[in-house]
C-alpha cells in the first residue's frame, strides 16, 4: 500500500490539470501558432509560466486505483501487476484467463 500522502498528492495534481485544462489548452496555442506577433507570444509564455507546475497533465502519475503503487501499472485495469494477478486467479476480472500452452 502506498503512503496516503502520496495518493492525495495525485488527486490533487488530478484535480489541478482538470481545472487549468482549458486556460493551458488555450496558452499553448498561441505560443505553437507561428503567425501570431512575437510579443503576444511571449506574453502567453510568462502566462504559462504562472500556473501550477502541478497543473501539466505530464507531472501526474498511474497509480494502482486499488493500493496506490506507482509502478508495474496496466492501463487498461487500472490495476498494478501484484492485484491484477490476484484478481484474474480468483476469477474476479471478466474475460481474464491464465495463459496455458
Amino acid at each position: 500500500m502506498a503512503k496516503t500522502c502520496m495518493i492525495e498528492k495525485e488527486k490533487n495534481r488530478r484535480a489541478l490539470a482538470k481545472r487549468y485544462r482549458v486556460r493551458r489548452e488555450k496558452l499553448k496555442a498561441i505560443i505553437m501558432n507561428k503567425e501570431t506577433p512575437m510579443e503576444e507570444r511571449f506574453t502567453a509564455v510568462m502566462l504559462l509560466a504562472k500556473t501550477p507546475r502541478n497543473a501539466a497533465r505530464v507531472r501526474q502519475r498511474n497509480r494502482c486505483a486499488l493500493t496506490g503503487r506507482p509502478r508495474g501499472n496496466y492501463r487498461k485495469f487500472k490495476l498494478c501487476r501484484i492485484k491484477l494477478r490476484e484478481l484474474a486467479n480468483n476469477g474476479q476480472i471478466p474475460g481474464v484467463t491464465k495463459a496455458s500452452w
